[in-house]
């Protein structure tokens, strides 16, 4: 051996770091995309694991979820601008690296991280979950990104306004055109209300608990909560909203079920069904589309304090079993049964109220579940609409006559909300249901901005609430 060759050094190779927090991000990715999971559902768990190695604090677990839900939310904007990064279609980039260079994009562009940290962390996550070929990739991409801001990003990969409204409006806040196009039409209005509403759903939503009467009061619930911690409700009066970072788990009431967590637009369509007036008996109660229970929780409740009677039915065993759960404990008579509300077991005109919450896109809860935007494909409205339709047939004939059905659906799409129960009271595609509408807006007392009526469509811009619809119809033959 030469001298020469003896003085060189030998080449080393660097281990990548593991950053448990990124590596737990990418992994909460990976199962949305792989598995077509739901974030609120993988991260829990994931961050529950991470706490109990060791691997997390309370400032580790805040960084992993704001990387996964703001990767999520901003998506679309984010791949708008990776593919003005690549020499490629983002089609043939390998899934797994667009995740490493989405949640790049995200700390570059959507936090406060320095651009030199968030491109080196992902880098370091690209080489021990990719390895060190792809890594060089991100590494180069990520540096074209770091070059500019998010808005001179936007400026650059959307389309002018003038040119193309809603391709601007999708790539800027990233929704899919359609979605775009549709929650234009079911808000009406100019420019503005519907850059509002898409802001909205980009916005990390508060968690809201429900105080369930009978077991807690709201105002013993903020007590013991304490000023700093929780904030009453705007509009229902079983509400708490948590401060940012509470974690409602820990919470005594929320665990032994006095309390729950839910939105507080669900928490005024069970509101407005109980508080419809009614000429009568006022027993028994059914909530037809009872998963995962947190509607049927508040009704049991509401029933309970009048001596009545709720027949929680789910059709999924497994959602069924969660009903229970949120169920159990209540003071009133309840009963919960695993049923098909389409064709149901128990006998028409039995009950007095009947909340029917059926299955439907999602559009209005997109804040909590962001990646339903881009999963969700505009045929899903016909795959939906049948559903919809004769689970509301059957609510009505479920109802005695004089008695309340509530139509709820989380999406403020037109064809999952006014039409179809106008197609059920005119008789389109079956018998005219023998109903009359009941204005709902003087049921949800405060709420400003209800519309026309009857019928209310909530929204989270305007309301802070998730975009619930609400139709009451009181049967009348």
């Amino acid at each position: 051996m030469n001298e020469q060759a003896r003085r060189r050094p030998a080449k080393t190779y660097r281990r990548p770091k593991k950053d448990p927090v990124r590596i737990l991000a990418f992994e909460a990715l990976r199962a949305v995309d792989e598995r077509a999971a739901y974030a609120n559902l993988v991260l829990p768990p994931l961050l529950k694991k991470a706490r109990e190695a060791g691997d997390f604090d309370t400032r580790d677990a805040a960084l992993a979820t704001e990387l996964v839900y703001g990767t999520l939310r901003r998506q679309g904007t984010y791949d708008a601008i990776i593919s003005a990064c690549v020499d490629r279609p983002l089609r043939q980039v390998d899934p797994p690296v667009l995740d490493v260079l989405a949640l790049g994009a995200h700390q570059l562009l959507g936090t406060r991280i320095p651009s030199h940290a968030a491109v080196s962390a992902s880098v370091e996550l690209a080489r021990v979950v990719l390895g060190d070929g792809r890594a060089k990739f991100v590494n180069a991409v990520l540096r074209k990104i770091a070059k500019d801001d998010l808005d001179t990003w936007v400026e650059r990969v959307a389309p002018p306004y003038d040119e193309d409204a809603e391709d601007h409006l999708a790539v800027v806040h990233s929704h899919p055109r359609w979605v775009v196009s549709a929650l234009w039409d079911a808000l009406g209005g100019g420019r503005a209300g519907i850059e509002d509403l898409l802001e909205a759903d980009n916005e990390r939503p508060e968690v809201t608990l429900v105080a369930r009467p009978g077991r807690i009061g709201a105002g013993e619930l903020l007590d013991t909560l304490g000023e700093e911690s929780a904030l009453p409700g705007r509009w229902s009066p079983y509400a708490v909203r948590l401060a940012e970072g509470g974690e409602p788990g820990a919470i005594d009431a929320v665990r032994d079920g006095r309390a729950g967590v839910q939105d507080e637009g669900s928490q005024l369509v069970a509101v407005a069904l109980a508080d419809a007036p009614l000429e009568g008996p006022d027993t028994r109660w059914l909530d037809g589309c009872a998963g995962p229970g947190g509607k049927a929780a508040l009704l049991a409740a509401l029933a309970a304090g009048r001596g009545a009677h709720l027949l929680a039915s789910e059709k999924q065993p497994h959602r069924a079993r969660l009903v229970g759960r949120a169920l159990a404990g209540n003071p009133g008579p309840y009963q919960v049964i695993t049923a098909d509300g389409t064709r149901p077991p128990w006998r028409p005109g039995v009950f007095d109220r009947v909340l029917v919450d059926v299955p439907c896109t999602g559009l209005g809860a997109l804040r909590r579940r962001p990646e339903a935007r881009w999963r969700r494909r505009p045929e899903d409205l016909e795959g939906f609409a049948p559903l919809q339709r004769s689970l509301l047939r059957e609510a009505l004939k479920a109802v005695r006559v004089g008695g309340v059905v509530a139509y709820a659906t989380c999406s403020p799409h037109p064809a999952e909300t006014r039409a179809v129960v106008e197609d059920v009271l005119k008789g389109r595609g079956g018998p005219a249901a023998e109903a009359d509408w009941i204005d709902a807006r003087p049921l949800m007392p405060g709420v400003p901005a209800l519309g026309a009526g009857p019928d209310v469509q909530l929204w989270p811009h305007l309301h802070g609430t998730d975009a619930m619809y609400l139709a009451l119809l009181r049967r009348t033959a």
